[in-house]
């Protein structure tokens, strides 16, 4: 690979998840793998296999059906935590086990517990035993950024010496600044002998705000593959951001000297699906795929753009795929016509996913005069978020207003065909349908957010509803879209409802009525 090729390493998928309340299922890590495959990412780092028992089914799932990345696993220097992840990523035509251990001195003291020498043995011991089972291995020295340089160089050195083929240098709590991290990558190529036999990695988090400043400076000394995330999500503060390292790249192609593989124009609607997979949304101010990053309102920069668009944008907007127009479907448009539009926006539903958006998308259309991009995008990731259900809402009705006790009656139907029917007061009209679901179910659980937005513009725009709801310790998300917001909070308490009950499985409430007596 040329000097001037910038490898490009995803961590959405892993990293990018451990960002709290941005966990996915198994259909969304799936989409979001297509997706950065799509855009032209080399590494997809999918998971930590030996984490749970669903994050080794993501891993293993992505790494049969994503062809094209080499498809990446994380492991600690252990034994299991190696084999455990060699075990999911088998079938992947190309495979890389990434193996970590902390090496600075507050890690080895408080957290490990480990001497030097002890760090190092390990190292070595982990490397060879992923090498034996892989050939593409990847080791980080964690919290290299506040380790002792003769020690990283020390405990680098080995790790190429044991078989590893990338040397990932990451600045775990975000400590670095720049010319410190840009030195420590220069003091390892200037001290490490056969750094020439690895590709050295960058890692950066945003604690301090300079991920992506991090990463471009140790680019300028030689690293020549970024770790990073779409929408720079990730633990605490987030990771370096995908799409700005990208798009420095490209913009400052006179500077950087480096070319990457990503497709540019798929930036924009990856960040959106990102956004609606993990919850987690795109400030508007946010550099590349934020709302306002191509939008203008001061009267200068207004007059400066209608003269020459060069003197307040550096980039096209159309280079980062922001849509310049919008496809408008209706109620007369066909099967045909909105795959095409689904597959257009980036989503691989099969035939009957698409025939249960279809038939949404029948109903909106005679609530709606016009359909946009928004709209289709909502409707296919609800269909990707929906899961096995339980619990299906049939019907509801509320009342509210000014000297009236909100109240609402609500009918659900459950999987084994009854029907269940219940009313509640609440102290709104949203809150009594919560109730009114809470006593079908039978499941009493804590609201601990809700979000409510409109997807389009105009009177007669759909709403979309997320809730984060806790049960027994354990949190769940829901979201869904309808013209009657009251209907989108409905079918979205109901989905993280049923996520809990088929993660819990339950009684028929009548069958516990009659235990009960």
């Amino acid at each position: 690979m040329s000097d001037k090729r910038l490898i490009v390493f995803d961590t959405t998928l892993r990293d990018g998840e451990q960002s709290p309340g941005a966990s996915m299922n198994l259909a969304e890590k799936l989409e979001v793998a297509h997706a950065l495959k799509e855009l032209g990412v080399d590494i997809i780092e999918a998971g930590f296999p030996i984490a749970s028992p669903g994050d080794f089914e993501a891993v293993q799932a992505i790494a049969r059906q994503v062809k094209g990345p080499v498809i990446c696993g994380l492991a600690r220097c252990n034994a299991d935590d190696i084999d455990r992840a060699w075990e999911a990523l088998c079938d992947a035509p190309r495979a890389r086990i990434h193996v970590f251990l902390a090496t600075s001195s507050i890690h080895r003291e408080f957290k490990l517990k480990m001497a030097k020498d002890e760090i190092v043995r390990r190292a070595i011991e982990s490397v060879k035993r992923a090498k034996a089972l892989c050939d593409d291995i990847e080791f980080s020295p964690e919290d290299a950024a506040r380790t002792e340089l003769d020690f990283l160089v020390e405990v680098v050195e080995k790790a190429i010496e044991a078989g590893a083929t990338t040397v990932n240098i990451p600045d775990t709590v975000g400590y670095a600044v720049p010319s410190q991290y840009a030195g420590a990558i220069r003091h390892l190529k200037q001290n490490v002998r056969n750094i020439d036999k690895a590709v050295i990695s960058v890692h950066c988090h945003d604690d301090l705000g300079m991920a992506v400043a991090n990463s471009l400076a140790a680019l300028m000394e030689g690293a020549r593959q970024v770790e990073c995330t779409i929408n720079g999500i990730g633990e605490r503060a987030g990771n370096c951001a995908l799409e700005e390292i990208v798009m420095a790249v490209k913009t400052r192609a006179d500077f950087f000297g480096l070319t990457t593989n990503i497709q540019t124009r798929l930036l924009h609607p990856t960040s959106r699906k990102v956004a609606h997979a993990t919850g987690i949304q795109v400030q508007r101010n946010k550099a590349i795929v934020g709302q306002n990053a191509f939008a203008h309102e001061a009267g200068i920069h207004q007059d400066g753009m209608l003269k020459e668009r060069r003197t307040y944008e550096i980039m096209l907007p159309e280079d980062v795929g922001l849509p310049q127009t919008e496809l408008v479907l209706g109620k007369h448009s066909g099967r045909h016509a909105l795959r095409q539009r689904i597959q257009g926006l980036g989503y691989h539903l099969n035939e009957e996913q698409l025939r249960d958006v279809f038939e949404r998308f029948k109903v909106l259309a005679d609530r709606k005069k016009v359909i946009y991009d928004a709209d289709i995008e909502a409707l296919a990731d609800a269909e990707i978020h929906s899961g096995p259900v339980l619990w299906t809402l049939e019907a509801f009705t509320c009342n509210a207003g000014s000297g009236t006790m909100p109240s609402a009656a609500v009918c659900l139907w459950h999987k084994d065909g009854t029907i269940h029917r219940e009313a509640a007061i609440g102290d709104g009209p949203v809150d009594a349908v919560f109730k009114a679901i809470e006593r079908i179910t039978g499941t009493e659980v804590e609201l601990r957010d809700y979000q409510l937005r409109s997807v389009t513009v105009g009177e007669d725009a759909q709403g979309e509803a997320r809730v984060e709801i806790g049960h027994n310790g354990k949190t769940q998300r829901g979201q869904a879209v309808s013209t009657d917001v009251i209907e989108a909070s409905a079918l979205a308490f109901l989905q993280a409802i049923n996520r809990l009950s088929m993660r819990q499985p339950r009684m028929n409430p009548q069958t516990e009525a009659v235990a009960a007596t």
